[in-house]
């Protein structure tokens, strides 16, 4: 889009007058070029000679001219942004997920617009979708950790390059998730080979994707064990909630191991065990899920399934672009795998 002079400005270093929301055909008459080669230099096309671009930029910056990025991708129908919907950011996994977005994107040229969502409704991500488009990106990544997209509840917007992270909606959209159920699967055969008759579970909030699948993962896995699941034990993410729970399990003689749903609510039982006389790993391992930076510096050092979450954002990143590219939706999960870090939080079941 080309603007009009609108009359001078203060003086440049070399006599020439600056102007004012400066022309494209402004820029072309300082530096002696035709208005496509300035447009040509101000896209970053390929075929201008250096001497000529370098007058070109020189000219650019005597008169104060910015091209207008905004047009010129309305033009090229290619916006060099991605779009983000997250429900929260107050989980280790959003956030990191969120920061390898970003760099992913960065790395590819692309800018990251966030736009969180308070309530995961239908009329709320509607309108966030709606917001977006306003906004001008070329695709959109969910960052869903609730069941919503997993019922018929919600449904996205038709023709919008989508990809989701963390949900269960492979079906319908491009979905990276982290592998919840081989991680939590790798965590109890790591207890139940140290010995321990059963594994009990401290659980992440009902309404979390994620919370869910380890769930259902833990018990299938006792179950494949021939042994009975001790009975659910919840939290909502935090340590305080873990080390409430922390406090019931410690009353209970038989609790020899847990597995966690996440590292905080880890680090809140290891204190609750504490406070209660239960030693760890000596009376009782404990297990959490992600590896945040902390975990290897908890007392005792946390044994924990390790997520890629760089990996995570990547993918998504590479999924999306892939689409805006080739300019088709994709459908189907891909699941990025984990790894069990084993630390000093975990031993052999207790003598007696």
């Amino acid at each position: 889009m080309t603007a009009t002079d609108r009359g001078p400005a203060r003086g440049t270093a070399g006599g020439r007058r600056r102007t004012q929301n400066a022309s494209m055909a402004d820029v072309a008459r300082v530096a002696g070029v035709s208005s496509q080669t300035v447009s040509r230099v101000a896209n970053g096309f390929p075929g201008v000679n250096e001497e000529t671009r370098g007058r070109v930029l020189a000219a650019m910056k005597e008169l104060g001219y910015r091209p207008n990025s905004a047009a010129r991708a309305l033009k090229r129908g290619d916006f060099r942004t991605i779009g983000v919907i997250t429900f929260t950011l107050a989980t280790t996994g959003n956030v990191r997920t969120l920061e390898a977005i970003a760099t992913s994107a960065a790395h590819e040229g692309y800018a990251v617009t966030l736009l969180p969502v308070a309530v995961p409704t239908q009329d709320e991500v509607r309108g966030a979708f709606s917001r977006l488009g306003e906004l001008a990106v070329d695709a959109v990544i969910v960052i869903m950790e609730v069941h919503l997209l997993d019922s018929a509840r919600l449904s996205l917007p038709p023709h919008v390059k989508v990809v989701v992270a963390d949900s269960d909606a492979g079906d319908r959209y491009a979905v990276v998730d982290t592998d919840q159920a081989g991680g939590t699967r790798d965590a109890v055969r790591h207890l139940l080979d140290l010995g321990h008759d059963t594994v009990w579970h401290l659980a992440g909030p009902d309404e979390s994707y994620a919370a869910q699948r380890r769930t259902d993962a833990w018990r299938t896995a006792l179950e494949e064990a021939g042994r009975t699941p001790p009975p659910l034990v919840r939290g909502d993410w935090s340590a305080e909630s873990g080390y409430r729970a922390g406090l019931e399990l410690a009353g209970h003689p038989d609790c020899t191991a847990v597995f966690a749903a996440n590292d905080q609510m880890a680090l809140g039982l290891l204190r609750a065990l504490n406070e209660r006389g239960r030693r760890v790993p000596e009376d009782v391992s404990v297990i959490g899920f992600d590896d945040i930076p902390e975990s290897g510096s908890f007392l005792p050092p946390l044994t924990t399934v390790h997520q890629d979450f760089a990996e995570v954002g990547r993918r998504c990143v590479e999924s999306a672009l892939r689409q805006v590219r080739e300019s088709e939706e994709e459908r189907g999960t891909t699941l990025v795998p984990t790894r069990l870090v084993v630390r000093e939080s975990t031993g052999p079941v207790p003598r007696g």
